[in-house]
């Protein structure tokens, strides 16, 4: 093999003797530290809380580092995920579906509707206002009687999908439909409403799509 390498025989024996640098012995007493404040933390710490312990112990070591040797030793810290709260999945125990496809016309009163909730500023807080628009005469569906097993269609938003709405619509006796979740215009239909209604006052939704 050294013959292969061009490398002497003293040479070679001159390397393998050769002491360890002064970074490599620096190197392996910050790995026998930084595997002490690891398992000090039950296997939590990760590098910046690693470099922090080092910096309150005078150890002069960069955080970048500090990284790199515990990648080197293999130590990954064991954090919880965060918890994250969706607000347009709620775990129903079937799915929904989506009984209009974007088709937002109706040949007759009170057979399809479409359903939002948007949020205005006023002087005494945020008013709540959710909306029942006819897709056939894209108006407020009010004091209208409804057809049998008409739709009503919305948003994913935690307020449709939750268990006591879906109760409310078969005490009806109205389907429930929904849309995908984040495409606007799976509700223009109330969407226009509201930019129609707010346009003059400066608030119309950004991006909302007009009928």
């Amino acid at each position: 093999m050294g013959t292969k390498l061009h490398v002497s025989r003293s040479g070679y024996y001159e390397w393998r003797d050769r002491p360890e640098s002064a970074t490599a012995n620096r190197r392996e007493e910050l790995r026998v530290l930084i595997s002490k404040i690891f398992e000090d933390s039950d296997s939590r710490d990760g590098y910046r809380r690693v470099h922090a312990q080092l910096r309150r112990w005078d150890v002069q070591a960069g955080a970048e580092l500090v990284r790199q040797l515990m990648r080197e030793l293999g130590l990954v810290p064991c954090q919880p995920k965060p918890k994250r709260f969706s607000l347009t999945k709620v775990g129903l125990p079937f799915p929904v579906p989506d009984l209009v496809a974007r088709n937002f016309t109706a040949d007759r009163p009170g057979e399809k509707m479409v359903g939002d909730i948007t949020y205005i500023p006023t002087g005494e807080g945020w008013l709540y206002l959710a909306t029942v628009i006819d897709c056939c005469t894209r108006n407020a569906a009010r004091n209208r009687k409804l057809a049998k097993k008409a739709i009503f269609h919305s948003d994913r938003g935690s307020n449709y999908m939750s268990a006591e709405y879906g109760k409310t619509l078969d005490q009806l006796d109205l389907r429930r439909s929904a849309g995908r979740t984040g495409i606007c215009y799976e509700r223009r239909g109330a969407g226009a409403l509201f930019a129609a209604r707010f346009a003059g006052a400066g608030t119309r939704p950004a991006g909302c799509p007009r009928w």
